[in-house]
């Protein structure tokens, strides 16, 4: 059975170091359990689980659970280990250890336990959509729904035994907030069909690339990123790099504040409310002020202010000021008193106001916004507003500014959880002995650069990942890129649709599937709104692929092969479902057709029966199609009658086939 298999050396380094530091405080070390064996965690039903732990070597450790006594004894490394058999879902349950001490695990789920991975979008929690989402969220009540979340920590010298922190915590209202919007919404489907407990292991880390998650063995296969990883196992270069860059950064800041005019001693603060800005230019918000003004693309600070008159009704009252996303950092003022400040662009700034912050007629709102390079700025298209009392007043338009400082764009810093490697030793590693029923994985957006090896990447952490946990057809599920950024009027490159095609193309691996979500994305937000429709229709291809409903329309069309008669190309689709459809009606959009030249141009396109065919009077001899191929592909409406979008495409050769990444 693969979860009674011996553990992989690494890991038994890795126990046998935490063993030994167990064992220093004494002769006799205390039974220690890592923190994911913990009160109300999710086993996997089943299948074999693992419970193991640490305590002095040679010491005999008793596991009770459900009526039956398991019996282990502490090898040479300070670890010990017993294999549970395969059990059906239900709960709760105890877990009792004996051996020199006594433990007791409470409140134990059987179920299917999740392990969540990747960057931002997989991490965002649901508090940040409360807005979005507030009947899900007062409705979260569900003591069978569980995350434990995995805290940030990356290792290069080799892998750590045990997580750095977390517990496992049942959904409700106030819990739900920290979930994973993408796992919860998951998670309240496969719990809704199966009727069983869901266990989420929340193990993602914001901007983290594809190469972070490999372990040293897959690294080999790509000895760029294998030499890039190789110098952070220096820990003191690490050490040594990490203090000379805080030190740049905080001297950056430093002089920052002491060139702010707005914050220069013995004179009016330009936050305060009755500080005269009369003399003040007036700039279009939202925009970008290296657009709009005389000032041009400066970094530094750049205070703004805007009067606005508040009604009687409104004044005294709890409001919320929300002033979409701003680039990069603000600390933000009414009438002088500090409502909100956010250290980085892509957090929403809706900031709570206390009672009595308001009055009526003339109030100031007041942003120091510091810019620490490239364009800075207020995001366009969304909510610039101040709320209370039932009433909302629009902040759009004119507003002062004036600016503070200049300065250099801010020292860079290397991130060292991006390194390749550090996130697999740091955060995969200590769960890998707990079994699970699959992965979900939404992630790519930091590898767009680079999309010539994303591929290759995913094929290996795929394989990678399934190697150490044991589980060779471990269901690995992910979420293909939304729709992000401009759209733009004619075809053209995107390594965001490169990197969407080589998600697609890495469906040719078994046990895998895909949510297409390039119809949920916001054009101005890395991070959408929308974990509703991503966790649907992961929680689609989980009925496909780890559940074996084989009659589950599980994804949109998939492109499959191009025939060419004269000018036209003949395209072939799986996953059609009851049918392929242009969504709204009307004609099909998003294709473009290239002769041997590579020169895109729009084309027509049209359904007949089970295949769209293709073509443009500009090329007598199509070579290559595209679907979708763009940073946004806005307007792109191949679907099935099922509803679910087609995935972008472009029929040209597996790149995979070449050397891409395995430089």
């Amino acid at each position: 059975m693969p979860h009674s298999l011996p553990l992989i050396p690494w890991f038994r380094s890795a126990l046998l170091t935490a063993g030994l530091l167990a064992a220093v405080n004494g002769a006799t070390a205390q039974v220690r359990l890592p923190r994911l064996v913990s009160n109300g965690m999710v086993l996997q039903r089943d299948a074999p689980v693992r419970v193991w732990g640490w305590a002095a070597k040679g010491e005999k450790v008793n596991v009770a659970f459900q009526g039956k006594t398991y019996q282990a004894t502490t090898g040479p490394d300070g670890q010990w280990r017993v294999t549970l058999p395969a059990m059906k879902a239900g709960g709760p349950y105890e877990l009792n250890i004996k051996a020199s001490n006594e433990l007791s695990v409470k409140d134990i789920l059987v179920g299917d336990v999740w392990l969540l991975s990747g960057q931002s979008n997989m991490e965002t929690p649901m508090s940040r959509l409360r807005d979005k989402y507030p009947a899900v969220i007062a409705a979260a009540a569900n003591p069978q729904i569980r995350q434990f979340e995995v805290p940030l920590t990356y290792a290069f010298q080799k892998p750590r035994a045990d997580v750095t922190g977390g517990k496992w915590v049942a959904a409700d209202p106030q819990t739900v907030l920290q979930f994973s919007g993408v796992g919860y919404f998951f998670a309240r489907e496969i719990n809704a069909k199966y009727q069983v407990p869901v266990g989420l292991i929340k193990d993602a880390v914001g901007g983290s690339p594809a190469e972070a998650w490999l372990s040293a063995a897959a690294l080999r296969q790509f000895p760029t990123y294998e030499q890039q990883g190789a110098k952070y196992k220096d820990s003191l270069l690490v050490a040594s790099t990490r203090q000379r860059e805080s030190a740049a950064v905080a001297d950056w800041y430093r002089k920052l504040y002491q060139t702010d005019q707005g914050e220069a001693p013995g004179q009016p603060k330009w936050s305060a409310p009755g500080y005269d800005a009369s003399a003040w230019a007036t700039m279009s918000v939202p925009g970008y002020w290296a657009g709009q003004t005389p000032l041009g693309p400066v970094n530094g600070v750049v205070w703004f202010r805007k009067e606005v008159d508040v009604p009687a009704a409104m004044a005294g009252q709890p409001a919320r000021l929300e002033l979409g996303t701003l680039v990069d950092a603000d600390s933000t003022y009414i009438n002088g008193q500090l409502v909100g400040t956010t250290g980085y662009q892509y957090p929403p700034r809706k900031y709570e106001v206390k009672p009595g912050v308001l009055k009526a007629g003339k109030n100031v709102v007041t942003v120091r916004l510091i810019s620490n390079g490239g364009r800075g700025g207020f995001t366009l298209d969304k909510n610039y507003q101040l709320t209370a009392g039932g009433q909302t007043l629009d902040l759009r338009g004119p507003w002062q500014y004036k600016l503070g400082a200049t300065m250099p764009p801010t020292p860079g810093t290397t991130t060292f959880q991006y390194q390749p490697g550090g996130l697999f030793n740091g955060m995969i590693a200590p769960v890998l002995p707990y079994a699970i029923k699959g992965v979900l994985w939404y992630q790519g957006e930091s590898n767009t650069g680079r999309p010539q090896d994303y591929q290759a990447l995913m094929t290996s952490l795929i394989a990678d990942w399934r190697t150490y946990f044991q589980q060779p057809k471990l269901p690995f599920l992910y979420v293909q890129l939304a729709n992000f950024m401009a759209v733009k009027p004619e075809p053209g490159e995107s390594g965001w649709a490169a990197v969407r095609d080589a998600q697609r193309r890495t469906l040719a691996v078994p046990h895998t599937g895909m949510a297409v979500i390039t119809d949920v994305g916001e054009w101005n937000d890395i991070h959408p709104l929308d974990k509703q429709t991503p966790g649907h229709r992961l929680a689609l291809a989980a009925q496909k692929v780890a559940y074996g409903d084989a009659k589950v329309v599980s994804s949109g069309p998939l492109y499959q092969e191009m025939q060419v008669t004269g000018n036209k190309a003949s395209l072939s689709f799986g996953s059609i479902g009851g049918g392929l459809v242009a969504k709204g009606g009307g004609s099909l959009k998003g294709f473009a057709v290239a002769g041997p030249d590579k020169k895109f141009v729009w084309a027509e396109a049209r359904i007949e029966g089970k295949k769209v065919v293709v073509w443009s009077n500009k090329v007598p001899v199509p070579a290559v199609v595209r679907y979708a191929w763009a940073d946004n592909p806005e307007g792109a409406n191949l679907y099935n009658r099922e509803g679910l979008p087609a995935s972008p495409f472009s029929t040209e050769p597996d790149p995979a086939a070449g050397a891409t990444g395995r430089r």
